[in-house]
């Protein structure tokens, strides 16, 4: 039988169909959907949880797996740095139970503060790495994964990137694996981490590594394909999802076909770390030039001239270095095809220095898309919050001459940063924002520092920073965006919404509750569409010393049964007769359902979720509700 998948729903179902028994994560494109999927697909006998941050779910995993189970975590590229203190002592101790940690990176990138290549994690970190090309393979090689964790005591990294996690394709769906019973914990003193330990290990780690990359010189996903039977002297590298565009390119491209007469090469794929040396060398060997096509960072590239180097091969190696690969973004199969090309169409050799790089641009004649960036919903309580505040730290300035500085963190809310709210002055990484703030306010204690913060991120990450505020006497102002879900990621539940992934029903943790046992000097909460307390309780706060908690509190636009969420009856309204045309509205909400025409400002009936935001803010009433 086969499916249409995503590769993150093939990846959930190649982690069922391995008899995975628990599975933990924190959502983050592109990674999201395999945890939703084994949840979606869970017959009762899978553990299933959305943890608060990226170290928990490891930690919580290494639990499970010390006692013989097979166990998936799944986060995006920077979602490992947090997980990484763990990882790096895991290495050390080992795994009973097979363990895969699924690390989706995003070259572009697409939704993330950076660009990250996590094979270069893999190799900081000793452990071995699995980097599928397509769903369909991610589908099986997880099951390669689990199974060379459980031979070799060791977690794994698994690397699919967005364009292999968010593409589908045709799956075959084979016959579950004979599922491995845990056999349960047994005290050892090998699972307790001390420098002895670790200094002993590292031998036994340098060792499996070495017989990895003896194994991986033969596994089925590293390949050697010779385009043609005859000798040749230039060869092809490459792996992911690049390997793919590479193909597409030497077989299917229309445009290429001028050159594929003149193809004479091998193609070495490789999917996996360690580096598979001996294959390498098998393909290197009779070749003059290399071309490597991979994405992010030059990986495979480095090993390939390192290899050259030890073994004294005059092998000229061409990729990122050299300027035939773009260093930064995504791949594609055009921009590959005309890399392809230059590697090819100079018939004699290719000088070291890099090509015109006009040659990474489309030259379509179709026009160009127009620039859409994202945007805050129309009706997101997130715009009313920023409003407030920004409204109210304006007079406020007016007043007595004290600037505000407003520290941002990870989240839609960091859409605030456009204008016209230009609410965002720094935003670093998930919870940073309340510690960048604590460092701001040192430096320059006579300005206003406002540090914001989302409810799923408060609980991943921001409660110790306001430790830290509280702990070290910091004058900030922490505003706390409670939307009641974790909405960037598609609406994942966290620990403040009273429900799990497998359905049970907690009891909410109070924000609230954890601030004030903090020792918070002052807390006030406030639906942030009521815009007059709201700017009230900005001001009445600026007005304070010590650390204090502005919590904002209204659903998220997008969450069924909320009134917005449901799209309610009421909708914004401009009367065009009484409209003059200042445009105030438009100017200061950046709200989608808002535009102008004709000089007057009107209202997307479709989009508009009545939020009543708009109302107060026309200064000759021309908006009212329907």
């Amino acid at each position: 039988m086969k499916r249409l998948l995503m590769g993150n729903e093939a990846i959930a179902l190649g982690a069922i169909r391995s008899g995975v028994s628990f599975v933990t994560g924190y959502p983050g494109t592109p990674s999201t959907e395999v945890l939703e999927t084994v949840a979606k697909h869970n017959d009762g006998s899978i553990y299933v949880e959305w943890s608060v941050n990226e170290k928990a779910a490891l930690e919580a995993a290494v639990g499970a797996a010390f006692a013989g189970a097979r166990v998936m975590v799944t986060m995006k590229q920077v979602g490992l740095n947090v997980a990484s203190d763990p990882l790096m002592s895991l290495a050390y101790l080992g795994v009973k139970g097979g363990m895969v940690i699924v690390v989706a990176d995003d070259p572009g990138p697409i939704s993330s503060q950076t660009e990250q290549d996590t094979r270069y994690f893999s190799k900081h970190a000793k452990v071995a790495l699995f980097d599928p090309s397509t769903p369909e393979e991610a589908y099986t090689m997880i099951a390669d994964a689990f199974a060379h964790s459980e031979k070799y005591g060791s977690p794994v990294l698994f690397r699919p990137t967005t364009r292999v996690c968010h593409s589908c394709a045709s799956v075959e769906i084979l016959d579950n694996l004979p599922k491995i019973k845990p056999g349960g914990f047994i005290k050892d003193p090998g699972w307790v981490i001390f420098p002895r330990l670790a200094y002993a290990n590292k031998f036994k780690m340098i060792e499996n590594l070495k017989a990895m990359s003896e194994e991986f010189s033969d596994y089925r996903y590293n390949s050697v394909i010779n385009i043609t039977p005859e000798p040749v002297s230039k060869g092809i590298v490459s792996g992911g999802v690049s390997y793919a565009y590479t193909l597409e390119a030497l077989y299917t491209k229309a445009s290429c076909e001028e050159i594929r007469e003149n193809i004479k090469c091998k193609l070495l794929k490789i999917s996996t770390y360690p580096f598979p040396e001996k294959l390498a060398l098998r393909f290197l060997q009779e070749l003059d030039e290399v071309l490597v096509i991979e994405e992010l960072d030059p990986v495979i590239e480095s090993e390939l001239l390192r290899l050259c180097g030890v073994h004294h091969l005059n092998v000229k190696i061409f990729g990122k270095g050299s300027g035939h690969i773009q260093i930064a973004g995504e791949n594609s199969p055009d921009t590959v095809m005309k890399a392809i090309k230059v590697f090819f169409d100079n018939s004699e050799s290719i000088t070291t220095s890099p090509p015109d790089s006009s040659f990474l641009t489309s030259h379509s004649t179709l026009p160009s898309l127009p620039v859409r960036p994202p945007v805050l919903c129309a009706g997101c309580p997130h715009r009313a919050s920023f409003f407030a505040v920004k409204e109210a730290s304006q007079q406020m300035q007016r007043a007595n001459g004290k600037r505000a500085v407003f520290s941002g963190d990870i989240g839609c809310y960091t859409l605030g940063n456009a204008e016209p709210l230009n609410m965002v002055d720094t935003c670093l990484c998930m919870g940073a924002g309340i510690t960048v703030a604590q460092g701001l306010q040192r430096i320059e204690p006579d300005t206003a520092h406002f540090a914001f913060i989302g409810d799923s991120t408060f609980f991943h990450s921001g409660i110790t920073g306001i430790i830290n505020a509280v702990y070290n006497q910091s004058d900030i102002i922490v505003v706390i965006l409670d939307n009641s879900t974790t909405a960037m990621t598609g609406n994942q539940p966290h620990p403040g919404m009273g429900i799990t992934m497998m359905n049970t029903r907690p009891d909410k943790i109070s924000i609230e509750k954890i601030v004030a046992a903090i020792g918070v000097s002052a807390i006030v909460k406030v639906n942030p569409f009521d815009q007059k307390e709201s700017m009230e309780a900005v001001r009445s706060l600026m007005e304070m010393k010590g650390v204090r908690v502005l919590l904002f509190e209204a659903p998220c636009v997008n969450i069924k049964g909320s009134a917005a969420g449901d799209q309610r009856s009421e909708k914004a309204e401009i009367k065009a007769d009484k409209c003059t045309g200042c445009t105030a509205c438009v100017r200061k909400l950046g709200c989608p359902a808002m535009s102008l025409a004709d000089g007057k400002a009107v209202i997307n009936s479709p989009l508009c979720t009545g939020c009543g935001l708009c109302i107060d803010l026309c200064p000759v009433g021309a908006i009212h509700v329907i």
